[in-house]
């Protein structure tokens, strides 16, 4: 009810606002009719009243002015100051003003009320309007030939429509002008200038509209009346529709012609897509030119066909009326490529993904998916009701034929009955029947109800499911989630869900690009059975894309993305036509600029390869290609946009080159690989040095060698690894440890030398190898020193400078920092902090005269700072760091110097026999021949020709005497009981060590001191879980026991005759027994008591070997403390020298071996190293 109320009351307001219309045309019409009866017979004033009106020149001159600008708002105001004016001497000027006002179609009444109200005050306006008017349509000056075209057809139409609708309201009175200009437009000779003869078709078409009257054509409508009035001869009718009839005739003719041209053109364009990928500039501009000519004389004729009431002509379709449609025509149409080996797809999961659909038949009934079956279905069970009908019908007549027939044959008996039975009968007939249809409507009520209860709960149902489906959307990552998901939205098929899911699909998030192909998939999958949501996506997406390329923002760049990627993979899916990806990757290649060079590697990267190897569009695409490579040779990108495109480039049309012949290496080797650049770990080391401990060395020593060179193709935290394997290996082979130094400084040397760029990431692995090699011991601190000032000097002051270290290349401030980040940490104390402090001012100096860092390496420089020397200052320019390097330079030559007097004042001494001999635990001074080998801690300072390295001093001893040394002192152990070495030895006996005086710093002292008295005290400590181990074999003495003798107890447990010695036996020299003292106690008095033990007794021989050991214990550690103490002074002799006397450069050919015994970075443990020297400085590798 609600929506009949609603059609009768808008059937009501149309026809109100009809009738309002046609009010307003009557009116119209009737004002036209009285305008045209004034100006036929005007009522012209007299010259005494147009002499009483204002005949001012500057007033006149004003209204003129006012005649070129007329339009609707000022025409009230412009008759007023007409009406107030003498215009009689001014009437050409008038006429001229309205001529050259620019009057548009709103403004053409209120031009013709003005030149009314002036035709009806002067005779001589009219005359002179009609031919200031037909100027316009007369041949123009060579100076008028320049004016814009636009603009002067804009003025013929205006004035044509000016002067109809003077001659309208008798202004004009001649008809025979417009025979005039309508032959003008129609000669002949115009048809050669196009743009002229799609002007002259816009006017025809005009008046055609406007002068239906002239043409003889029906006017319907209130016009009809006032167009009789009109002097229009049937002559002059027939000559303009002759006039119009022959310029028809020939104009379709031309566009036949034209249509023709434009085939062929089109035609021989396809053939020149399809073979070279693009059209030439001046083929597609001539193919515009014509194409546009085409349409718009094919428009102006059809609305002059339209104006005469007339059919339009009819073109030929051969379906090639577009370039594209004939890309399409000729691509479809072309025969496969047999020459092109690549398949389409890459492997056999890309190609089910893109071909292998499921089939909807086979899961879906026909039913829900939309198809003509149930259509069938319905019409078969139409029939079948309608047959049922017809057969009920068929019986029910026959019942009422019979009842008729059976009615004649008792007429005769009951005739008068029966003409009174009869209208009862059909009264409780008609009763019973009307009974039975309220009953039948009142039932399909309740079932109507019932059933549109039961659709409302099931469009809830569903509308519920759906949502729920379309939810589950974005979840389906995988080809079985979504093509399950199509399945169930085809139970839910409806034109409503249709169109909720295409727009579901065109929204995927922006982000989501991985969607897209799945996404496709659906599409495709449900394109075999719903045509419209392919179809609807695809020019939504088009539509996008279209406004997207025209706004020519630098906005929205991840939906332009989303946007051309989409389209790719309907592309593969086969649903997005070709032709549509070609014209969107043309238009971004025309403006190759921004967004555009994003927009279209994308679509290359998404289905450019599907395109370059399908046969149809193969030629095509290269063709594409080549144009993209040629912009980007031309066009100056930046190194991103250049990489973008050259990587779409190679991905649809990789390179052609040979097969890469892989290198065959022996399965030994390709063992040993695996083990270090696939297993290696923290986890599975243990293991990997096994394995290499068990290879045979011989072969393998320099194939692993050469694997542990190349650190730099392995994983750069694992460095720290082929380090601890170095460390793993040299315990069982030293010479390997010595190999891979030796190796490691060659690479860092070259890496300075050659200065490659492609060699950066190696050279930084090389110092992180060398410092991890220093964490492990196997080199010593002056081989990292060297190392550093070696890359900040090396190629300075010499003609390769710009080469080898340019001022605007830091990449040596980065090897620095790499090397200190490794193992700076460890120079915190002693000399090595002390030359790492000196390092630093000589780096900052380095880097400052580089000037401003770059980000990423001062903020790399800020964190070594404040990790190594967090209180170090940071010099701001290059003064301040000369002068502290001057202030540290005065330092250590007045060091020096003082060392110097402090040598020759201790030389001109005699030595002392307390600093200089060795003195034993038992009261006894014993000198031991440590010199058999030759000088012992002898000061050298030698440094190879032209190295620049500094050689610590004591370190030109070979390692064979040193184990001879040390095997002398344990193999001479008992010689501590025999007494000899007292103040009447010999002086070869005696080892002299020489003191130097140096200045200790207090805080080192205090860091030894430290140190040494947490090392006694573990000593102490052990000494005591010993004792509390094992039985004492010893008591304490009372102080009372020594009251008699001195010397007991320095000989405790020896037998001592009357000159002090022990008692031998004469034979063989050896002890007979042995005297003790044994502690007693009686009561609360402890006495002694002597005792002869012989001399083979265990308690003898357990308390000697006890004396042995401790005596050993401390010659160990006193010969400990004085070797630390001499390194410590040597290193900072050698330091200073190394400062002041440092040149770059020398051979690497020459090499030293020597050896020494040194203690670790911590203080505490003694090991034994090979010390080797070679041009890069001196290293040494830790020997157990």
């Amino acid at each position: 009810m609600d929506h009949q109320e609603e059609e009768t009351h808008s059937e009501k307001q149309n026809d109100e606002e009809t009738l309002a219309r046609l009010e307003e045309i009557k009116k119209s019409v009737e004002a036209k009719m009285a305008l045209r009866q004034t100006n036929l017979n005007p009522e012209r004033p007299d010259s005494a009243y147009l002499r009483t009106l204002d005949s001012s020149i500057k007033r006149n001159t004003a209204v003129i002015k006012k005649l070129k600008q007329i339009n609707e708002e000022q025409r009230e105001g412009l008759m007023d100051d007409l009406r107030g004016v003498n215009l009689s001497k001014f009437v050409s000027e008038a006429v001229t003003a309205i001529c050259e006002a620019k009057l548009k179609s709103s403004d053409i009444q209120a031009a013709v009320q003005i030149c009314s109200l002036l035709h009806q005050r002067y005779k001589e306006f009219s005359p002179s309007l009609t031919q200031g008017l037909l100027k316009v349509f007369l041949p123009g000056k060579p100076a008028d030939e320049d004016a814009d075209r636009n603009s002067k057809a804009m003025k013929k139409r205006s004035t044509l429509k000016l002067l109809l609708e003077l001659y309208y309201v008798g202004v004009i009175e001649d008809s025979s002008i417009f025979i005039n200009i309508i032959k003008d437009l129609t000669s002949a000779e115009h048809m050669k200038d196009r743009d002229t003869t799609q002007t002259n078709l816009t006017l025809l078409a005009s008046f055609a509209r406007q002068g239906r009257v002239f043409l003889g054509l029906p006017i319907s409508g209130q016009d009809e009346d006032f167009f009789k009035g009109l002097d229009v001869t049937a002559e002059q009718k027939k000559n303009f529709r002759k006039a119009f009839n022959t310029y028809y005739d020939t104009l379709a003719d031309v566009l036949q012609s034209e249509h023709k041209s434009l085939q062929q053109m089109e035609k021989e364009n396809a053939k020149l897509v399809n073979a070279k990928g693009e059209l030439s500039e001046d083929s597609a501009s001539s193919y515009e030119k014509l194409r546009k000519s085409y349409d718009h004389l094919y428009r102006n004729i059809s609305s002059l066909a339209e104006s005469l009431d007339m059919q339009p002509p009819v073109m030929p379709e051969d379906g090639t009326t577009r370039l594209t449609a004939g890309d399409e025509a000729s691509s479809s149409g072309a025969v496969k490529d047999t020459s092109v080996p690549e398949p389409i797809w890459d492997d056999e999961d890309t190609k089910t993904f893109y071909e292998c659909l499921p089939d909807l038949r086979a899961f879906v009934p026909a039913v829900l998916l939309g198809e003509a079956e149930p259509k069938s279905n319905e019409q078969s069970a139409k029939a079948k009701d309608k047959s049922s009908e017809s057969s009920s019908e068929v019986v029910e007549s026959q019942q009422t034929t019979e009842d008729t027939t059976d009615v004649p044959a008792d007429s005769g008996n009951m005739a008068d009955g029966s003409n009174i039975e009869q209208p009862q009968e059909k009264e409780e007939v008609d009763k019973e029947k009307a009974k039975d249809a309220k009953k039948e409507k009142g039932k399909e009520k309740d079932s109507d109800k019932k059933l549109e209860h039961e659709k409302e709960k099931g469009k809830s149902l569903d509308v519920a499911n759906f949502e729920r489906l379309l939810q589950r959307l974005p979840g389906c990552v995988s080809r079985d989630l979504i093509d399950q998901l199509t399945v169930e939205y085809c139970y839910l098929n409806s034109k409503t869900n249709r169109k909720k899911l295409v727009k579901a699909l065109f929204n995927v998030p922006r982000t989501s690009l991985e969607l897209l192909a799945y996404y496709s998939r659906m599409v495709a999958t449900l394109a075999t059975c719903m045509k419209d949501i392919p179809s609807t996506l695809v020019q939504m997406l088009e539509d996008e894309f279209n406004s997207l390329v025209h706004k020519k923002d630098q906005m929205n760049i991840e939906t332009k993305i989303r946007n051309i990627r989409f389209i790719g993979e309907l592309c593969k899916f086969k649903i997005v036509p070709s032709g549509l990806v070609f014209s969107c990757l043309k238009a971004c290649l025309d403006e190759f600029t921004h967004h555009n060079i994003d927009v279209a590697c994308n679509l290359l990267e998404t289905c450019g390869r599907f395109l370059y190897r399908s046969p149809e569009t193969a030629l095509r695409m290269t063709n594409m290609l080549d144009i993209l490579m040629r912009l980007k040779n031309v066009k100056n990108l930046d190194p991103r946009q250049s990489t973008l495109v050259e990587n779409a480039y190679y991905l649809c049309k990789p390179p052609e080159r040979s097969a890469r012949i892989s290198k065959v290496r022996p399965p030994l080797h390709q063992y040993i690989r695996k083990l270090l650049f696939s297993d290696l770990d923290k986890d599975s080391i243990t293991n990997v040095l096994k394995q290499l401990r068990k290879l045979p060395w011989s072969e393998c020593e320099q194939y692993i060698l050469k694997c542990f060179m190349k650190v730099h193709k392995g994983k750069y935290g694992q460095i720290h690894l082929i380090a601890s394997l170095t460390s793993g290996l040299s315990r069982h082979h030293d010479e390997f440890a010595v190999a891979v130094v030796d190796e490691v400084l060659e690479e860092i040397r070259v890496g300075l030398e050659l200065n490659e760029y492609g060699a950066q990431q190696k050279r930084l692995a090389h110092l992180r190898f060398l410092g991890e090699l220093y964490n492990y011991e196997h080199v010593d601190s002056s081989v990292i020193f060297e190392t550093l000032y070696l890359t900040l000097l090396y190629g300075h002051d010499t003609s390769e400078q710009e080469v080898l270290d340019p001022p605007e290349e830091f990449f040596r401030v980065r090897m620095v920092i790499i090397l200190l980040e490794t193992c700076g940490h460890y120079f915190d104390r002693g000399s090595s902090k002390k030359r790492l402090d000196q390092f630093l001012i000589n780096f900052q100096r380095y880097v400052l005269s580089k000037g401003p860092l770059p980000l990423d390496i001062e903020f790399d420089l800020q964190d070594l700072f404040a990790n190594l020397r967090p209180n170090m200052t940071r010099y701001a320019t290059i003064d301040e760091v000369n002068a502290a390097i001057l202030q540290l330079e005065e330092r250590e030559h007045a060091s020096s110097a003082d060392k110097v007097s402090v040598e020759r004042h201790s030389n001109t001494k005699p030595p002392s026999r307390s600093s200089s001999n060795v003195s034993l635990s038992n009261g006894k001074s014993t000198a031991k021949d440590i010199g058999e080998n030759g000088e012992a801690h002898k000061e050298e300072s030698d440094s190879d020709s032209g190295s620049g390295s500094v050689v610590r001093d004591g370190q030109n001893e070979e390692l064979d005497d040193g184990n001879h040394d040390r095997g002398s002192e344990s193999d001479d152990g008992d010689d501590y009981d025999d007494g000899v070495g007292g103040p009447g030895s010999d002086d070869d006996n005696e080892f002299r060590v020489r003191q130097k005086v140096v200045t200790v710093d207090p805080e080192e002292q205090a860091d030894f001191d430290q140190e040494l008295k947490a090392l006694l005290q573990e000593s102490i400590e052990q000494r005591k879980l010993e004792l509390r181990g094992r039985p004492a074999l010893n008591m304490t003495i009372p102080m009372s026991v020594f009251e008699g003798s001195g010397k007991d107890h320095h000989h405790f447990g020896r037998v001592i005759g009357d000159n002090g010695e022990e008692v031998l036996d004469e034979e063989n020299g050896e002890r007979r027994e042995v005297q003790v003292k044994v502690l007693v106690k009686r009561g609360n008095k402890q006495q002694t008591k002597q005792m002869l033990i012989p001399s083979d007794c265990s308690l003898v021989q357990s308390t000697k070997q006890k004396e042995a050991a401790d005596l050993e214990e401390k010659q160990d550690i006193k010969r400990l403390v004085l070797e630390y103490n001499e390194r410590d002074e040597e290193e900072a002799h050698g330091l200073g020298t190394q400062i002041l006397n440092w040149t770059p450069g020398g051979s690497r050919g020459t090499t030293r071996s020597y050896t020494g015994e040194a203690s670790g970075k911590g203080g505490g443990s003694r090991h034994r190293f090979v010390y080797h020297q070679g041009g890069g400085g001196s290293y040494h590798t830790r020997r157990k």
